[in-house]
């Protein structure tokens, strides 16, 4: 969608829609997610090492807390802080209930009179992790020192994001059946969190930034440095069915 000529009007409008389809689209994939819980728990993994009334034996929960521990080690240093190994026991109160975090990065918006950082928020992707005791956007702020740290709460909240990535690697038909729900699941990395990798989900749905002179008129009128992206209204009759394109893709 081109914005040059995006009235304030005009945003308004698509702001609205964009945070009602926003909204419709994170509960529907909590509906999902609660559905998949159980294909999605941490025992799948590493079996005992959660503690649980069920007792059953998973194969190769060894080899699942060895793949941890090194992937815990590559990002465990800047900007946590935290040492380099763990015990067992930080794994036996692992929460199974999954959390979605908004998506948010900073962006540099600029005209020929201002300059000014804005907080951007996506309206279709979300990272999942299991439930912590920090929000992402709490660890931020304890990361730098605007909320009191704890020690235990920090590691838990790499670990979570670990084990889920370790989980969705092992089952990958989970995210084979997102993606047949028009989401798309995938690893990537947030702005202030170093070399942790989130997984996140994002709806098929196409959101776009607009220009920095329309963000920052934006911000202007509201006074608060934030911003989310609107979603591309004009493209939702292009929107792919996965089903309906393999057909096609065999009919060929």
């Amino acid at each position: 969608m081109a914005d040059e000529n995006l009235k304030i009007e005009q945003l308004a409008d698509l702001r609205e829609k964009t945070e009602m389809v926003s909204q419709l689209l994170l509960n529907q994939l909590k509906g999902h997610l609660d559905t998949l819980r159980p294909l999605l728990a941490p025992r799948r993994i590493l079996g005992n090492y959660v503690r649980s009334s069920v007792k059953e034996d998973i194969p190769d929960t060894d080899v699942a807390l060895k793949r941890l521990r090194e992937k815990y080690r590559e990002v465990c240093g800047k900007p946590f802080a935290l040492p380099a190994e763990f015990d067992e026991n930080a794994l036996a109160d692992m929460d199974s209930r999954l959390e979605l975090y908004p998506w948010e990065y900073s962006h540099e918006a600029s005209n020929e009179r201002e300059k000014k950082t804005i907080t951007v928020t996506s309206p279709v992707k979300w990272a999942l992790s299991y439930t912590s005791g920090y929000t992402v956007a709490q660890l931020r702020e304890v990361l730098v020192g605007k909320k009191e740290r704890r020690q235990e709460e920090v590691r838990q909240f790499l670990l979570n994001a670990i084990v889920v990535q370790l989980v969705l690697a092992k089952f990958p038909g989970v995210a084979q059946l997102l993606k047949d729900l028009r989401y798309d699941v995938g690893l990537d990395k947030c702005q202030d969190l170093g070399d942790l990798p989130f997984v996140t989900i994002r709806s098929s749905l196409p959101s776009f930034r607009p220009s920095d002179n329309t963000i920052l008129a934006a911000t202007r009128l509201s006074g608060v440095p934030a911003f989310i992206e609107l979603i591309d209204f004009d493209d939702l009759a292009k929107l792919e069915d996965p089903l309906k394109t393999k057909i096609q893709e065999k009919l060929r």
